[in-house]
């Protein structure tokens, strides 16, 4: 099966609960307003019964020297500055489903 689109989601969504399409399309995109606003507040966004989400802060690494594993050449590797990114992890309820 392929991925499945938004579009497709707010399909399957509407015809299960009988909800108009358009109810259900505001509904998810008013959920990924707060999950958003959550993650920058809060630093963490639980959906329940499906998933969280945290931040997670990458810190910030040094430039350093290597040595290319294709060629053997000696090169230097750029210094990276502090990150963020999200982390997202199942819930025990999707782990026994799947």
């Amino acid at each position: 099966m392929a991925k499945m689109t938004k579009n497709q989601l707010i399909d399957a969504i509407a015809e299960a609960t009988q909800i108009s399409k358009g109810d259900v399309k505001s509904v998810v995109e008013q959920m990924a307003t707060v999950g958003y606003k959550e993650l920058n507040e809060a630093g963490e966004f639980v959906i329940p019964g499906f998933v969280k989400m945290s931040v997670v802060h990458k810190p910030a690494t040094e430039a350093r020297s290597g040595i290319n594993p294709f060629t053997k050449e000696p090169m230097e590797f750029a210094a990276k500055p502090a990150s963020k990114s999200v982390k997202a992890s199942p819930l025990k309820v999707v782990k026994d489903s799947v």
